[in-house]
């Protein structure tokens, strides 16, 4: 008999592959480093962080230190005749606010940048670092003198992106064990002076040397970890926008996130929606796998499964029905169709008037095949041909089995699907009012007829294009297309320049 720990597992095993199963995506999008580094960077200048380095309490830091940095600098400057007139620097206490104020203003940040981040891969597979290099410029100033000495500071905040799966909703990325390691800070005196003067800078650098990464992560650290929160949440919300389709839409939801060496991968699912918000058809399960491919240094891709392609296309492409005055329109086809059926039945042809009519109706959608660089729309259409525009019977109709090569191109941020040439690959004969016959016989014909009318109406519903917001949302002016076995990958067309700096 199993026991409770047998049936724990079990359960335990059955919840993951329901897991896995529900969360099979449709959709997929990809942000490489220099995607991430841009949009933190963004945040982070959003957030002001480089006035949050200016306004480092750098004295106040250094009177917590345990040995006491404040008694020390006076007796500094008092045995400094060059500075001792300048500025007085006495011991701050909690009954002396004003002495606090007064040194407060003499030790600052003057100036502050937020050099070029760097995304690595972690030691933890589901884990990715991120490198803030910070570059300051601090100055010890009097009212009399303006800067007594100068120094030049930098470090380095490191913090680790992961997966949250503590909290009681869904798998979401943060942000977290910020912090300056005293490793990668260094202190230069940027100007020399005399011997005193210099001996009052080396001993505030000895006394900032361990109060400013822990005045870094305290004031700057929650900056940054509202950043990344607001760029993930952005993120989500960029994924949300609606995609047009004609009168329908399409739309994409998370369904986890995930990390990839130096990469945030978003898996997603999507559901049609009709012109009144109706959903009509789901797809957060891929029929087959859906293959992710590496981004080759390329700044983001974004991965559509056949599924939701194909469901495109049949929402531009709805059934549709085409009447044509073949002789007004084209004379030269509606003289190639009277010969034809001349062959069939002469009295027929000859009952052909100038307003003779053909009707041409598209059966359900188009169904879509796609495979590793090529793609095809086969559909089934209904053609009839009527002598005239007073005829209440067609002379014949046929249904058609047809295809059309499909090229996708992009023009800016849209993508555009074209349907190159048409052909007839199955012609049948469903009615006759002129006697049975083999239907190859107007095959040519017939397919002019259906080049000629139906594919440029197809295109031109086509040509519209569908708008991928995510482009330009990433910093792009126009991406390209490529086609995989298992879908559509757009990638970013145009060179793009990240900002390198957050500077004030």
């Amino acid at each position: 008999m199993a026991g409770p720990w047998t049936f724990t597992l079990l359960c335990g095993l059955l919840a993951t592959t329901l897991i896995q199963a529900t969360l099979s995506p449709t959709a997929v999008l990809i942000l490489g480093p220099k995607v991430i580094k841009e949009k933190l960077t963004q945040e982070l200048k959003d957030h002001n962080a480089t006035s949050i380095l200016q306004r480092l309490p750098l004295l106040g830091a250094i009177r917590e230190q345990p040995a006491g940095g404040i008694p020390v600098l006076g007796s500094l400057v008092n045995t400094c005749p060059e500075v001792h007139h300048l500025v007085t620097v006495e011991p701050m206490t909690e009954h002396s606010p004003g002495d606090k104020k007064q040194m407060a203003s003499r030790l600052k940040v003057t100036t502050a940048n937020i050099l070029q981040l760097q995304v690595k891969p972690s030691a933890n597979d589901q884990e990715m670092l991120v490198k803030i290099p910070l570059d300051m410029v601090a100055g010890f100033n009097t009212p009399l003198v303006k800067t007594i000495v100068e120094f030049h500071m930098e470090t380095e905040t490191q913090a680790i992106v992961r997966m949250d799966t503590s909290a009681s909703g869904p798998t979401r990325l943060v942000l977290s064990d910020c912090a300056t390691s005293h490793e990668s800070l260094r202190i230069q005196l940027l100007h020399k002076f005399s011997f005193l003067v210099n001996a009052l800078a080396k001993e505030l650098t000895n006394l900032l040397v361990p109060a400013l990464p822990n005045l870094v992560k305290n004031q700057l650290c929650p900056v940054i970890e509202a950043s990344f929160n607001d760029m993930y949440a952005d993120l989500l919300q960029l994924v949300k926008v609606p995609i047009s389709l004609s009168t329908d839409r399409l739309e994409f939801d998370l369904l986890s996130p995930a990390i990839k060496g130096d990469t945030i991968q978003l898996y997603l699912g999507a559901k049609l929606l009709d012109s009144q918000g109706k959903v009509t058809k789901w797809f957060n399960n891929s029929a087959a796998s859906l293959a992710v491919p590496s981004l080759d240094n390329a700044p983001f891709s974004f991965i559509v499964s056949q599924d939701v392609v194909k469901a495109a296309v049949a929402a531009m492409l709805p059934p549709e029905e085409f009447i044509v005055l073949l002789d007004s329109v084209f004379p030269e086809i509606a003289h190639r169709l009277k010969s034809s059926i001349g062959l069939i039945n002469e009295k027929a042809a000859d009952n052909l008037g100038s307003t003779q009519i053909v009707k041409i109706l598209t059966q359900d959608t188009p169904e879509f095949f796609m495979d590793r660089g090529h793609a095809r729309v086969a559909q089934l259409i209904v053609l009839e041909v009527f002598a005239s525009s007073e005829a209440l019977r067609p002379l014949f109709t046929l249904g058609i089995e047809a295809s059309s090569e499909a090229q996708f191109y992009t023009k800016g941020d849209e993508l555009i699907l074209n349907l190159n040439n048409i052909s007839s690959d199955r012609i049948q004969l469903m009615n006759s009012g002129i006697g049975w016959f083999q239907p190859d016989v107007l095959k040519n014909v017939i397919t002019e007829i259906i080049l000629s009318v139906l594919l440029p109406n197809q295109n031109g519903k086509l040509r519209s294009g569908v708008p991928v917001s995510v482009v330009k949302a990433l910093g792009f002016e126009a991406a390209e297309s490529s086609l995989t076995k298992d879908g559509l990958v757009l990638t970013p067309a145009s060179l793009w320049k990240p900002s390198s700096t957050v500077s004030l």
